[in-house]
């Protein structure tokens, strides 16, 4: 490398041969004097920065900004923890009440004697189908509000099962109080059957509509079945007469009774005492007759007596 030096007042010039080394240490100080400025302005700003930074004023503000932050975060975790307690106790209650219909609900069914296949609460609901293309994710755990949901979807599910065993129950209870069946004295003996017998008082062939039961005189008179009293009052040949229907063509009379203890209109269960056992109208001594009319017609009451509900 060459260096060429022109004098100003002379015009004259001088030159200078530099070698290797001497090249390299001018290139470092040339190249060396900005970067080594550079850094020297960026620790002046960096420490003028940080002073700033670090005054009385910011840290107090900075000090302030936590102070708050830490409050709020106190506030929300308060909050989140009572927002907590409450779903865990609405959790609580739903899986009582959930296990109250189940208890009551297997209860039921063993009463009611109803298929255990059926109702059994003691399983979930079963569910099932055949298998198809996924719609969406896997399955994840569900989140607290989500397992509240399904509880609440449970006990929705049981409710409609026990409605519809309380349905069930109903029906069965019905058709159980409106099925004629049993005597219609509580203590006493058969004394005449239904069809052709010989007349007490005439001693001829004659038809018998009914089943006479005879036993002691004031001893009760029940109802075969719930039903409605149509008739209770004296009636030619059946003395104090009590009739009561029962709803699906079926219709009771209990004849005889010394006393009649209903009136037209009243509602009575099945085994309801109606009439006391006495010898009015057409009788030789304390009993009561017995008819079942069908659709109108008198029927044998003794396919009656041993009847059982199906």
């Amino acid at each position: 490398m060459k260096i060429i030096v022109v004098s100003k007042h002379h015009g004259r010039t001088r030159s200078f041969t530099l070698g290797g080394w001497t090249r390299a240490l001018l290139s470092v100080c040339l190249l060396g004097i900005p970067v080594g400025l550079g850094v020297w302005v960026n620790q002046e700003l960096n420490h003028s920065e940080g002073a700033d930074l670090f005054t009385g004023d910011s840290a107090r503000a900075w000090s302030e900004a936590l102070a708050n932050q830490e409050d709020e975060i106190k506030e929300t975790r308060q909050h989140a923890q009572e927002q907590l307690s409450a779903l865990t106790l609405r959790m609580a209650e739903l899986q009582a009440r959930l296990l109250r219909l189940d208890a009551l609900g297997e209860r039921l069914t063993n009463i009611a004697k109803l298929d255990q296949g059926e109702f059994d609460f003691s399983q979930p609901p079963a569910l099932g189908g055949p298998e198809s293309a996924a719609l969406g994710e896997a399955f994840e755990p569900p989140e607290f509000i989500q397992v509240i949901d399904q509880l609440t979807d449970q006990i929705a599910n049981r409710e409609q099962q026990l409605d519809t065993l309380e349905a069930l129950l109903a029906k069965r209870k019905i058709q159980r109080d409106v099925f004629i069946a049993g005597r219609p004295i509580k203590k006493g003996w058969m004394s005449s059957r239904y069809g052709r017998r010989t007349d007490p008082f005439s001693g001829h062939i004659a038809w018998h509509n009914g089943l006479d039961f005879a036993g002691k005189q004031g001893s009760d008179v029940i109802s075969v079945a719930a039903g409605v009293v149509t008739w209770a009052s004296e009636r030619h040949g059946y003395g104090k007469l009590v009739e009561i229907n029962h709803g699906n063509g079926y219709t009771t009379r209990y004849g005889h009774s010394a006393d009649i203890l209903v009136n037209v209109g009243d509602v009575v269960k099945k085994g309801q005492v109606v009439a006391l056992m006495g010898s009015t109208g057409r009788s030789t001594g304390p009993h009561v007759h017995f008819e079942v009319y069908k659709h109108g017609r008198a029927v044998d009451p003794a396919a009656y007596i041993h009847r059982t509900i199906r």
